[in-house]
């Protein structure tokens, strides 16, 4: 199928590995220029070599930017003046008991996944509603509906995407702008991986049988019962970023192998 997307640009927050990376490269094969981003240069330079390698000819850049700083997003800004399709993808979390949860940590979740995202859709959706097109993502997670006692701050920044995007949706009525949410749910990224390698190390069994019991007593719920691919994540939000996709606005949608539960 043809999304349409060639000679677009997409600009991707935290998308040096994982989720980020995995888009960039379906978007990149589909024709469009793609910005990535990680925290530090040499990270950037690391996947920018890999899209290269995996996608020759690609149009692919990058730009450095550590979000828990405010004022690294005028890096992101000065470098990228317009931008078709935003995703801000960009999440940091600490597993931890609520108690044992600082301020400073509640502070940097929000900074990084939530604050990040609001500044660059300030930036960006204008220009987008000018041009009457443009796609705007805030990648969630499973754990704004499920919301792990070790998690809750990261769960409370994730729920708060959902608002902020039906709100700019709202604002986009009647163009061919859109803003969505993306609900991924456990998904087989580079950490995911190391969990699963150090888990077997420590119980002396293998990464696949770990993977077999996590779904087994941890996530229960989940229909697919096992890790998705970011593969798998990755394009549907390729579709959605499509002008194919125009109906879909001020959505959520999720790719959670059904673990967040519900009829609606």
């Amino acid at each position: 199928m043809d999304l349409k997307l060639k000679g677009k640009t997409a600009f991707i927050s935290g998308s040096t590995s994982g989720i980020g990376f995995a888009t960039a490269q379906v978007l990149l094969k589909e024709g469009m220029k793609v910005y990535i981003n990680g925290r530090t240069q040499n990270s950037v330079e690391i996947a920018l070599k890999k899209l290269e390698k995996a996608v020759p000819k690609a149009q692919v850049f990058g730009v450095a930017a550590d979000f828990s700083e405010e004022k690294e997003l005028k890096k992101i800004q000065t470098a990228i003046p317009n931008v078709d399709v935003l995703i801000n993808n960009v999440g940091i979390y600490t597993s931890s008991s609520f108690f044992d949860t600082t301020s400073a940590t509640w502070q940097e979740q929000f900074q990084v996944n939530v604050m990040s995202g609001v500044a660059l859709s300030k930036f960006y959706i204008k220009g987008m509603l000018e041009r009457n097109w443009g796609r705007v993502f805030f990648l969630s997670s499973e754990c704004a509906y499920i919301v792990p006692t070790d998690l809750i701050s990261y769960s409370a920044t994730k729920a708060s995407l959902h608002a902020i995007s039906r709100g700019l949706a709202q604002l986009t009525k009647g163009t061919g702008v859109t803003s969505n949410v993306v609900v991924p749910g456990s998904t087989l990224s580079e950490g995911a991986q190391r969990f699963l390698k150090e888990k077997a190390t420590e119980e002396k069994t293998t990464p696949q049988e770990v993977e077999v019991n996590f779904f087994k007593t941890e996530r229960t719920q989940s229909l697919l019962q096992r890790f998705a691919t970011v593969e798998e994540v990755a394009t549907t939000i390729a579709y959605y970023s499509s002008p194919l996709a125009v109906a879909t606005n001020g959505a959520i949608i999720k790719v959670d192998g059904g673990s967040s539960g519900g009829a609606l």
